[in-house]
C-alpha cells in the first residue's frame, strides 16, 4: 500500500516533529512539500526531506493561490491566529487537514470548521495527541474498567515549570490574548480534551477564576533593567534571567527559539533585541499565568481542572476518586506513574506504563500521525479527534474564559445553544 503524502505547513517545533515521522517510516507517510516562511526554518527541514524545487512555499498563501491540489494530505503547524483561513483553504481545495491545536483562537472560527468539514467531506483531525500516549491510554483503560468504581470527583492539574510560563506566555508566542488566544485555550484544550475522552460525560456546570499575577510591572526587581542583557542588578538573583536560559551552544528548546544558529555568541547577540531578551516583568503579556475551572457534569461528577505557571517540574498530576479506588497519577518527562489504591483491601496497585516510541508528548506525536492515516484508510480508532469531536473541549475553554471575565456561573446547554452547537 503506497504511503500518504502530506505537505507541512509550517516547519517550526510541530512541523518539524511531525516530518520525523515520515522520514522514520516512508511506507505510512511521504512528504512531499513544506510551506514555512522562516529560511532557516525552511533549509533545516529540507535536510531531512527531498522535495522538489517547486514543492517549497515561502507560505501558505503561496501554496494555496495556485489553486491546485498538491498532495492528498496537508499538516497544519502555522500560528494559531493563522489556523482559520489557512485550513478554510485548504479544506476548499480538497485536502484532508490534521491540524495542530487549538483548532482556532476565536469560538465563531471554531464553528465554521466544524462545518466546514463535514459540509465538504474532508477529514478535519485536530493535534490532541495526549489521547495517543500509553500513559492516557493506561488511565483511561482503569477507569473504564470499573476498577475505580463510580468517578465522584477528579482533581486535575496542568503544571507548567516557571520558565516554560515565562518563555512562551510572558515572552513569547502566546503572551498576548489578540496575537494567540486565551491562555486556557492554548494551553489547556489538550486537559480539557482528555477529561472528556475519558468520562465520556459532558459539562453540565462550569465556574473560572484566574489573573495574571505575577508577570506584571510592579514586581520587577527595584532597578531591574527592561532588558536581561543590560547589566541589571537583579541578574543573580532572578530565576528568568534570560543569559542562562538561553545563551548555550548546541540544539535544543528554548534556545532553538532565540536562534537556529547553535552558538552562544549568536543566541547572546539576538537577545539583545528580540522578545526573549526581556525582563519578565516588563513585557506586554496580557494572559492570564494561573486559572482554576470547576465542572460538574451531566451525572452530578465534579471535575477541577488547575492550569499553573509557577511549578517546580513540567508535569500533569491528577487525582481521580471512584466509590472503589483512587487513583493518583503523574505524566511527566522524568517518568510517568499510575498508583490504584484499593479502598477495601488497602492495596496499592502500580499500572504500568509502556513506551511504544520516543516521540514527544509521551509518544502521541507519532500516535496522532498513525490515527490520521488510519482514518484515512477507512481504519479510525477511538481516539480519532475530528473537528467535531475536538469542538467540545474548545467549548469549554471559551465558557471558562467567559465565566473568569464575568465572574458568573456558566450553564453549558445554555451556552451551546447561544451558539448555535
Amino acid at each position: 500500500m503506497a504511503a500518504i503524502d502530506t505537505i507541512i505547513v509550517g516547519a517550526g517545533g510541530r512541523g518539524l516533529a511531525y516530518g520525523r515521522f515520515a522520514a522514520e517510516h516512508p511506507s505510512e507517510l511521504k512528504v512531499v512539500g513544506v510551506a514555512e516562511p522562516d529560511l532557516i526554518r525552511r533549509e533545516r527541514f529540507l535536510s531531512e526531506h527531498d522535495v522538489a524545487p517547486d514543492m517549497i512555499f515561502d507560505d501558505w498563501q503561496s501554496m494555496l493561490d495556485g489553486g491546485r491540489k498538491l498532495a492528498a494530505t496537508a499538516i497544519n503547524c502555522t500560528m494559531d491566529r493563522l489556523h482559520f483561513e489557512s485550513t478554510m483553504r485548504m479544506l476548499d481545495q480538497g485536502y484532508d487537514v490534521l491540524l495542530e491545536k487549538p483548532m482556532a483562537p476565536l469560538l465563531e472560527e471554531n464553528l465554521r470548521l466544524v462545518k466546514k468539514a463535514e459540509d465538504s467531506g474532508r477529514l478535519l483531525q485536530i493535534c490532541h495527541v495526549l489521547r495517543y500516549t500509553p500513559f492516557w491510554q493506561a488511565l483511561r483503560e482503569v477507569v473504564h474498567s470499573g476498577t475505580l468504581g463510580r468517578i465522584i470527583s477528579v482533581t486535575h492539574r496542568e503544571n507548567l515549570i516557571y520558565y516554560h510560563m515565562a518563555h512562551s506566555f510572558v515572552r513569547g508566542n502566546w503572551r498576548q490574548e489578540a496575537s494567540s488566544g486565551p491562555m486556557i485555550l492554548s494551553k489547556c484544550c489538550h486537559d480539557f480534551d482528555i477529561l472528556f475522552w475519558i468520562l465520556q460525560k459532558k459539562v453540565a456546570w462550569l465556574q473560572s477564576f484566574g489573573n495574571l499575577t505575577h508577570f506584571r510591572w510592579e514586581n520587577a526587581p527595584e532597578s531591574a533593567t527592561e532588558r536581561c542583557t543590560d547589566p541589571c542588578p537583579a541578574a543573580d538573583s532572578c530565576k528568568y534571567e534570560a543569559t542562562n536560559r538561553y545563551v548555550r551552544d548546541g540544539e535544543g528548546w528554548p534556545q532553538n527559539a532565540v536562534s537556529y544558529v547553535p552558538t552562544s555568541a549568536a543566541r547572546l547577540e539576538q537577545l539583545k533585541t528580540d522578545w526573549y531578551g526581556r525582563c519578565v516583568y516588563q513585557c506586554d503579556n496580557d494572559v492570564v499565568d494561573h486559572q482554576t475551572v470547576n465542572m460538574e457534569l451531566e451525572d452530578g461528577t465534579t471535575v477541577t481542572l488547575v492550569m499553573n505557571g509557577q511549578s517546580d517540574e513540567e508535569c500533569r498530576t491528577m487525582r481521580w476518586d471512584g466509590a472503589k479506588a483512587t487513583l493518583y497519577g503523574k505524566f511527566s518527562s522524568r517518568g510517568h506513574e499510575i498508583r490504584v489504591h484499593h479502598h477495601l483491601t488497602g492495596e496499592v496497585e502500580e499500572i504500568p506504563v509502556i513506551a511504544r516510541d520516543s516521540s514527544g508528548h509521551g509518544g502521541g506525536d507519532y500516535g496522532i500521525l498513525r490515527s490520521f492515516i488510519g482514518t484515512l484508510l477507512g481504519q479510525p480508532d477511538d481516539s480519532v479527534t475530528t473537528a467535531r469531536e475536538s469542538l467540545e473541549s474548545h467549548l469549554l475553554a471559551f465558557a471558562a474564559e467567559e465565566s473568569r471575565r464575568e465572574k458568573t456561573v456558566v450553564n453549558m446547554d445554555e451556552f451551546r445553544l447561544r451558539h448555535g452547537v
